[in-house]
């Protein structure tokens, strides 16, 4: 048994992207984006108040495993009695049975013997019933971390003797935070409106973010990653055509809105990437017109030609924009993900809006 833990594990670590594993917190001071947990599990640890299962519930990417490894170590647990188990390849009762077996065995070299079981939910109905058992009563020694993207798939009695973790999507600024520091690292300079780029791509996930800079790096000639260079390799629209949007649909353009749409569409671009890149800037300027932030907050930001953009329409009366727009536009966005057609979202948008 131990030995498939093991072999689940090994396969795990090999398929994730490299700067993801290369930078992976190895310490609570290390983790971004997640201080409402961390900030339990550190008091937990320090008042010596160890749960014997913990759930931690989120989407991929965002560091529920990471912290897991975290949290088995600074209670004192030696990679020899820490075991890892993948939910989705170890799902039936069999698997849970020699499971429920194995933490009765006393841990090799620590206190603790921890089982970190990874997207939890795949389990079968008679592999939760096995499992609950043991969470029922486990020995003293052992500690169960689960992890799952959906925790709405786990009964209830599973949930409710777990002390549950809800973690975050990492925002924009967060991820850009990273992408810059760990470009850094590997010795190359990315400007703000890369980084976010970037940021936006990995759509709020810790790896998918590192992987899309791990592979921006892989191509680079220099050290220096671009702009023009990331927006080629990642589908990204032109900034003019962005624009173009933005001031189609505060001015109730709609043939200019439909337009940008269309020009997006002819050069391959991502409607999601367009959508979230004219959410950023529509923010920007709402902000920057009620005095939410000023134009040197933009400079670190955004590109110089998106800086004068935003500024020109954030002193333009003309352009109306307002928090019923913003909402709409988010809805949009989330249509997006949803839609067989990925423009048709945008068209529909930029159509109802004349009508608003």
């Amino acid at each position: 048994m131990v030995f498939l833990f093991r072999k689940t594990y090994i396969i795990e670590r090999m398929s994730e992207t490299a700067l993801y594993r290369k930078y992976r917190p190895g310490a609570f001071k290390d983790v971004s984006g997640q201080d409402h947990i961390v900030k339990v599990l550190e008091a937990s640890i320090q008042n010596n108040k160890i749960a014997h299962a913990y759930l931690f519930s989120g989407s991929r990417g965002i560091g529920k495993t990471s912290i897991a490894r975290i949290f088995a170590k600074e209670i004192g647990t030696t990679s020899n009695d820490i075991y890892e188990i993948d939910a989705a390849s170890n799902r039936g009762i069999d698997d849970i049975r020699e499971l429920r077996d194995a933490v009765h065995t006393l841990p090799l070299e620590s206190k603790f013997k921890v089982y970190i079981v990874d997207e939890v939910h795949m389990l079968t109905k008679e592999a939760f019933n096995a499992l609950l058992k043991t969470l029922e009563e486990p020995p003293a020694h052992v500690v169960f971390i689960l992890a799952t993207t959906e925790i709405e798939k786990l009964p209830d009695t599973v949930v409710s003797r777990c002390q549950v973790f809800n973690f975050k999507k990492p925002g924009i600024e967060i991820l850009s935070d990273v992408v810059v520091k760990t470009a850094k690292k590997e010795g190359f300079t990315v400007d703000d409106a890369t980084a976010e780029l970037i940021a936006i791509m990995g759509d709020g996930a810790y790896r998918d973010t590192l992987g899309i800079l791990g592979q921006v790096i892989g191509s680079s000639s220099d050290k220096k990653v671009d702009y023009e260079t990331v927006a080629g390799m990642l589908g990204a629209p032109e900034s003019k055509a962005v624009h173009d949007f933005i001031t189609a649909v505060l001015s109730k353009d709609s043939e200019k809105g439909l337009k940008a749409i269309a020009g997006v569409k002819k050069k391959g671009g991502k409607m999601n990437l367009f959508a979230r890149m004219v959410l950023s800037r529509m923010r920007s300027i709402l902000l920057l017109r009620f005095k939410g932030i000023t134009e040197k907050d933009l400079v670190s930001e955004y590109s110089e030609g998106d800086v004068t953009f935003i500024t020109k329409i954030a002193g333009d009366t003309s352009m109306v924009l307002t928090s019923q727009t913003m909402t709409g536009f988010i809805d949009t966005i989330e249509s997006i993900k949803k839609s067989p057609i990925s423009e048709l979202p945008l068209e529909l948008f930029v159509i109802e809006n004349i009508k608003a």
